[in-house]
């Protein structure tokens, strides 16, 4: 680029990045290719069968199963709107994505995240209220409550990638094009930055942090009534069922917002790069393949309607 007259590189509107994705050969990138390939075909699978079976089978029309309906639609997009072009990338040579192409990436991405961060705070409201308040249960989390609450999410969701799309890509890109990541985020891009990027980190850190801790909040006080209720029950064989049930939301909640948290809301995140793409691709990719698995292996009632499902197929 040329010169300004202060010395400094002139800002000029970048029309295209390429995404560098992760070092090594041909070998190397086809290793990758075949091990993404493999995990994000199961994150598909498994998500789209919790869909259909939780909207097939007329015993897991329930809230909690509405929400794991939905936890596995956001795991299917989001893994969807980054692992497609990342497979095309490991197998090509250019790398490249437009302007609008990588904004428009990083906002669905940022969207279906941040709703995710929000809907596992409120599935574990729902079980706070179907254990703690099993009477009132019903019309606590009548459908119009669970629809406002998803569209609660979702608006919460939109907000938060409206802000961290503005902010990021008004930015001046002027040092190169060239970003250090498989995907669209906001920690690469802003070391291409050619403008002071403090502002766009503490609205990260912020934004994020509050999200997070927020969240998080929400889940730790909801499973400390769960606990307490769960021990003062006098069934044995009721306190392991919800045990059980409680105990796969709660593995779920923690990788998710252990590794966000890492990625996104602690000073020095945005500085190692390296790290950065090993933690991306296990909750973009690792924690979609799992989520099914951690809710189908260890719940009776899905493993039943997958059954149920299987029978019917064979009859047909």
């Amino acid at each position: 680029m040329p010169p300004h007259r202060n010395g400094n590189l002139s800002v000029m509107p970048l029309q295209e990045f390429v995404l560098e994705g992760f070092a090594g050969g041909p070998q190397t990138q086809a290793l990758l290719f075949a091990l993404f390939l493999a995990l994000y075909m199961v994150a598909v699978l498994g998500n789209l069968t919790m869909i259909v079976l939780t909207t097939l089978d007329a015993r897991l029309h329930s809230p909690m199963y509405f929400f794991l309906k939905n936890l596995s639609f956001l795991d299917l997009c989001y893994s969807s709107v980054i692992y497609p072009k990342a497979l095309f990338d490991l197998m090509s040579l250019t790398k490249v994505i437009t302007f609008a192409g990588c904004a428009t990436q990083f906002f669905f991405f940022s969207l279906l995240v941040t709703t995710e961060a929000f809907l596992l705070a409120v599935m574990a409201y729902d079980r706070f209220m179907a254990i703690c308040s099993p009477l009132n249960y019903t019309i606590s989390m009548r459908p119009s409550v669970c629809a406002s609450l998803m569209l609660g999410c979702y608006c919460g969701g939109c907000l938060n990638s409206i802000l961290q799309t503005s902010f990021t890509f008004s930015l001046p890109f002027c040092s190169s094009n060239h970003i250090d990541h498989f995907l669209c985020d906001v920690p690469p891009l802003l070391k291409l930055a050619c403008a002071d990027t403090t502002i766009n980190e503490l609205v990260m850190f912020g934004l994020c942090g509050l999200i997070i801790v927020g969240t998080t909040l929400v889940v730790l006080i909801s499973y400390g009534y769960i606990t307490g209720t769960i021990l003062r029950m006098r069934s044995g064989g009721g306190r392991h069922k919800l045990f059980s049930t409680c105990g796969s939301h709660m593995t779920a909640v923690s990788l998710f917002y252990g590794t966000v948290f890492v990625m996104y809301a602690q000073p020095g995140a945005v500085g190692s790069m390296e790290q950065g793409k090993v933690v991306s691709v296990f909750y973009t990719l690792v924690i979609p393949m799992l989520n099914p698995l951690i809710y189908s292996l260890r719940n009776k009632d899905v493993q039943d309607a997958l059954w149920r499902l299987g029978q019917r197929h064979t009859a047909t």
